[in-house]
């Protein structure tokens, strides 16, 4: 064993000798820090909040102002409503989370976001025309006809001696389907089957087949007249040109038909009010040459767009001159002697 100066004096020089030779002793490693986290983009923050939020409360405004009419039509509205509730809450949620660089996310989030803002328009678009309490009544089963409502249609059915007719009618656009009950059941009452059309969206162009498959259900009725109001008018005019079987007959109530029908195999009829705005007179007057030879015309004196179903007013309709009973009396009347006269 070397004595202490000794192995202090080795140390020292073998130091030297290192240093001299350009060499550094290691030095000790970093400490290792917890990695951060990335940094939010507080615009892109904010849009998902007002997005979200924006979905939330149209969906919440539609279920306050028209729960009653979304239970009484088609369902795709509802489930188009959940759809962007999720997407709404999903919003929400990732709002808390960190945001992604890159331009082409960036690029994907603007496109969702303004694509979002399309849909809220339209669903807030599609909010339907809710029915009165007087077509809500007509919703219900008496002794004389029992309602049954079913995904796609309301059908009133007559529970005394059937005539053999039924009537297939297209409810007008964004227009809760019962506010037509209480005028089509009177044909109810005296023995046809009714089949008021639920479209999709209360959009009558979005369900072209409902005719065909409202007769292909009812083997026992023989005879049928296909009517629509407004838009509904169109899908109507269409199937009647078709050719099913046992369609005899055609109602336009404010309506016309979207093509030249005139060599259809059936009887006609429009009804329209002179005060009606929404499908002038003009346009109606203006179809006879794309309706059968012989189609009866009537014009309702004083009557509205709206006077047609039981819905309130319509945004662009005119001024009535008449009162809303009497002009519902006309139009039925005028509908029921048609129908009638099919037998």
């Amino acid at each position: 064993m070397y004595p202490s100066f000794v192995r202090a004096a080795i140390t020292v020089r073998a130091v030297g000798t290192a240093i001299l030779r350009g060499v550094t002793p290691p030095r000790p490693a970093p400490p290792v820090s917890a990695p951060s986290r990335r940094p939010r983009n507080r615009t892109s923050v904010t849009v998902r909040v007002l997005l979200g939020a924006a979905a939330a409360a149209v969906v919440l405004w539609v279920l306050l102002t028209r729960w009653s009419a979304l239970l009484a039509g088609h369902p795709a509205y509802p489930v188009l409503l959940v759809l962007v509730a999720l997407v709404g809450v999903f919003l929400l949620v990732r709002a808390a989370r960190p945001i992604r660089g890159g331009r082409v996310r960036a690029a994907g989030r603007v496109a969702a976001g303004l694509g979002l803002v399309v849909v809220l328009s339209v669903v807030v678009w599609l909010r339907p025309y809710a029915a009165e309490p007087v077509a809500v009544a007509a919703a219900e089963s008496s002794p004389a006809v029992e309602v049954v409502d079913s995904a796609s249609s309301w059908e009133l059915r007559p529970r005394a001696a059937a005539t053999g007719t039924g009537v297939v009618f297209h409810p007008g656009a964004l227009v809760d389907p019962r506010a037509y009950l209480a005028l089509l059941r009177p044909l109810a009452e005296r023995g046809d089957l009714v089949v008021v059309v639920k479209p999709p969206l209360d959009v009558a162009l979005l369900a072209p087949g409902a005719a065909g498959d409202a007769v292909a259900a009812h083997p026992e009725v023989t005879r049928w007249a296909i009517g629509g109001h407004s838009l509904g008018g169109l899908p109507a005019s269409s199937a009647a040109a078709q050719g099913i079987a046992g369609v005899r007959g055609l109602f336009l109530w404010a309506s016309y038909p979207a093509d030249d029908v005139s060599g259809a195999p059936v009887s006609a009829l429009s009804v329209s009010g002179d005060r009606d705005t929404v499908i002038a007179p003009d346009g109606v007057a203006a179809s006879r040459a794309q309706l059968p030879a012989g189609t009866r015309f009537v014009v309702v004196a004083g009557a509205v767009h709206a006077f047609f179903g039981d819905y309130g007013t319509q945004a662009g309709d005119g001024t009535p001159t008449t009162g809303r009973a009497d002009a519902q009396r006309q139009i039925v009347e005028a509908t029921a002697s048609f129908v009638g006269a099919l037998r």
